[in-house]
């Protein structure tokens, strides 16, 4: 008696077999090991936004930090200056000694997109349309990284932030439930989080109670609220001494006195710099820091302070003081972004989809294997067992690349599930055909699957080159539907083709001799050829 013949192909078809079901087992039966398929907004239920840009905050923004560099350069090189200023997108000032001029123009031209317009020692400066144009795209692009981010150490699993359109960010979370997280996620990623360390204007400042914002401004100040005691103002010098975008890290502490808790954060080396010469000039004045306008604290500085760390306290929750930590290491936002659309989608309405598609996937999934074994015998066995490791193949990669599946994921695997059976049945067909016109078993099994297999390669390969254009310029669930369907049909061509090959190599010589095709093949060789 000869020992069936294993071949590499049976090897592959084992190999998936125990692969997928190994690793699609965490997402089955939530094992508390391996990764999972995570279920996308439209299955579980969730938050869905869209985000506006305010891009001519970025610019105005851009504008006030050229302003501030060109008075940290002039104080740094005892250039003397007169009315600095920035107003209706143009930052004017005056150079006191015009032996200065050559080296503010050396640093004014650094500035990439910057208009100078020079009057004797009088300054305009302005930014070209390409370079607020770009300023303005930069903004949204860095909105939809600085909002990933956030969301990515929130915590939250698989949330959708991508660029819709030329202006707006469409955000998706999945497995908001409660009001009080959605309230939270959204203060999360509306927080500008831009940190400002100002100077306090000391001989004004007793009039801040009194003053307009307007009459602030003709001093070239900015009048901003305490973050705990709204009617506590403060009068402070319009350009900050530094912002957030030198800051490295910010971490959450505990005061030791009142053990509230306290963000402490860390500057970068210029912001270091700048932060030592500012406070060792400045012994005796106060300086603020403010977030977001408000003004957190404003201590007196008593010595030169080194090392670029300083902290925010103002009374936070632990909660509160995560979040903004969060925020400040994320990066403020360039420009504010504002609430277009949004919309719940409750977990009933996922339990339902996900219902609903089971039922469809079960279904269909009974009656294909139903029809293999009715229409094919033992080879509709041999498919169905294919069938099933292409599925748990399927998902187990999803799972390891950490997948979202959502409702058109789930129809993917339908479509996925009827490709894997057509191959077979081509396959079965060919091989029938083979029998009819007088092969024996083994040839005619090698000759189905060498006439069935350019048919089969071209559907695949067709398909796949559709999922990858769908993956490269759709979006959201189209994306989800392409990822599907592509890891499906590589999963197809390993356990439908390759895998089924392998296990009638295996089984060829068993099937020639017990010489019953009705038995294995569905079809009764009749006349001549039913000795063969």
């Amino acid at each position: 008696m000869k020992k069936a013949r294993i071949t590499y192909k049976f090897v592959i078809l084992l190999v998936a077999l125990c692969f997928g079901a190994v690793f699609c087992a965490p997402s089955f039966f939530g094992t508390s090991w391996g990764s999972k398929i995570t279920l996308g907004l439209d299955l579980q239920g969730g938050l869905h936004m869209l985000l506006g840009v305010e891009t001519a905050a970025a610019i105005e923004s851009k504008e006030k930090s050229i302003a501030s560099s060109i008075k940290y350069f002039t104080g740094k090189n005892d250039i003397l200056i007169d009315e600095l200023k920035v107003e209706n997108g143009l930052i004017t000032f005056s150079l006191l000694d015009s032996d200065d001029s050559v080296k503010i123009d050396e640093m004014l031209a650094t500035n990439q997109g910057l208009i100078i317009d020079k009057k004797d020692l009088s300054y305009e400066l302005h930014l070209s349309d390409e370079e607020k144009l770009s300023t303005a795209n930069y903004a949204i692009d860095q909105a939809v990284e600085v909002i990933r981010n956030r969301l990515d150490l929130f915590g939250l699993a698989e949330p959708t932030v991508a660029k819709q359109g030329k202006e707006n960010i469409l955000v998706e979370l999945p497995g908001i439930k409660t009001s009080a997280d959605e309230q939270r996620a959204l203060d999360l990623i509306e927080k500008a989080a831009h940190l400002e360390l100002m100077a306090l204007d000391e001989e004004r400042q007793s009039m801040a109670q009194t003053i307009s914002a307007r009459d602030a401004a003709a001093y070239g100040d900015v009048l901003y609220e305490d973050a705990k005691n709204p009617a506590q103002k403060y009068l402070l010098k319009e350009l900050a001494v530094l912002d957030g975008a030198m800051l490295i890290d910010a971490k959450v502490a505990f005061d030791q006195n009142n053990n509230q808790p306290i963000i402490n954060f860390t500057l970068n080396a210029q912001g270091a710099r700048i932060f030592g010469d500012f406070t060792g000039a400045n012994v005796g004045k106060r300086l603020a820091i403010v977030l977001d306008k408000k003004v957190y604290s404003a201590p007196v500085i008593n010595e030169r302070i080194g090392g670029g760390s300083g902290q925010i306290s103002g009374g936070f929750s632990v909660d509160e003081a995560h979040d903004i930590a969060i925020a400040l290491r994320s990066g403020a936002l360039l420009a504010p972004v504002k609430m277009l659309e949004k919309r719940s989608v409750g977990p009933s309405l996922g339990s339902d989809s996900i219902r609903q598609s089971m039922i469809a996937l079960i279904s269909g999934a009974v009656l294909v294997v139903l029809c293999m074994i009715v229409v094919y015998g033992l080879a509709g066995v041999i498919a169905n067992v294919a069938l099933v490791a292409n599925i748990l193949l399927l998902i187990a990669i999803m799972a390891m690349f950490g997948a979202t599946l959502t409702l058109p994921g789930m129809a993917g695997i339908v479509l996925t599930i009827g490709m894997a059976v057509d191959a077979n049945v081509i396959i079965n067909e060919r091989i029938r055909e083979m029998l009819k016109a007088g092969a024996g078993v083994k040839n005619a099994i090698a000759k189905g699957y060498e006439n069935a297999m350019s048919a089969i390669v071209d559907s695949n390969l067709t398909t796949l080159i559709t999922s990858i254009a769908l993956y490269a310029y759709g979006t959201g669930p189209i994306k989800g539907f392409a990822v599907t369907i592509s890891i499906g049909i590589v999963a197809s061509m390993i356990t439908a083709i390759l895998g089924t090959h392998g296990v009638f190599d295996a089984l060829g010589e068993k099937i020639q001799r017990s010489g019953n095709t009705r038995l294995w093949f569905g079809y009764k060789i009749k006349g001549k050829n039913a000795s063969i």
